[in-house]
């Protein structure tokens, strides 16, 4: 809203407005990802998150979404942790996202960081069962690059995801040929 108002009286709301699919649509800059640092252990998923806080802000509906279909959480319970408990969307997406991978839920996750507070995302993580493994890090990767696609936001593959995804072309041949099977 503050944005709106210094923007109208400048006499560039108009243009703005125009403008804003686009800009909604930018990752996140760096200096704002900097400021947010779940401390993952993996830069690029801590990049990533950054960037989703920036999505989630825009279009809450399509985030609690995305967590629903793809994470199974329940999205009185998203919303709850955003709004009631002051989660960032980062958060909630890391939370959710591995309580699946790892056979859990949300909740499990979300209850082991609520009691390490000051504690990395890295050092919560670790002590979850099952631990960590290699596994679930490619697997919490891929999810995130599914997650953009879906929102059709511009992602930054690393070498090694890009060998393994592919660019966005072929991301979505294989998920046609997967579906048509």
């Amino acid at each position: 809203m503050r944005r709106a108002a210094v923007l109208l009286r400048l006499g560039l709301l108009g243009t703005a407005m125009l403008a804003w699919p686009a800009l909604a649509q930018q990752p996140v800059p760096a200096a704002v990802a900097e400021a947010y640092a779940p401390a993952t252990g993996d830069a690029w998923v801590d990049r990533q998150l950054a960037d989703i806080n920036a999505y989630a802000a825009r279009y809450p509906e399509a985030f609690v979404d995305e967590l629903a279909r793809y994470a199974g959480a329940r999205p009185g319970y998203v919303q709850a942790l955003l709004q009631d408990h002051g989660w960032k969307p980062g958060d909630v997406y890391l939370a959710c996202f591995w309580g699946r991978l790892s056979g859990s839920n949300c909740r499990t996750a979300v209850k082991a960081r609520a009691q390490q507070p000051e504690a990395s995302w890295k050092e919560v993580l670790a002590g979850l069962q099952p631990p960590p493994d290699n596994l679930r890090w490619r697997a919490l990767r891929h999810a995130i690059v599914a997650s953009f696609d879906h929102w059709d936001r511009p992602i930054t593959l690393d070498p090694l995801l890009q060998r393994q995804l592919g660019d966005r072309a072929q991301r979505e041949a294989a998920a046609r040929k997967a579906a048509a099977e």
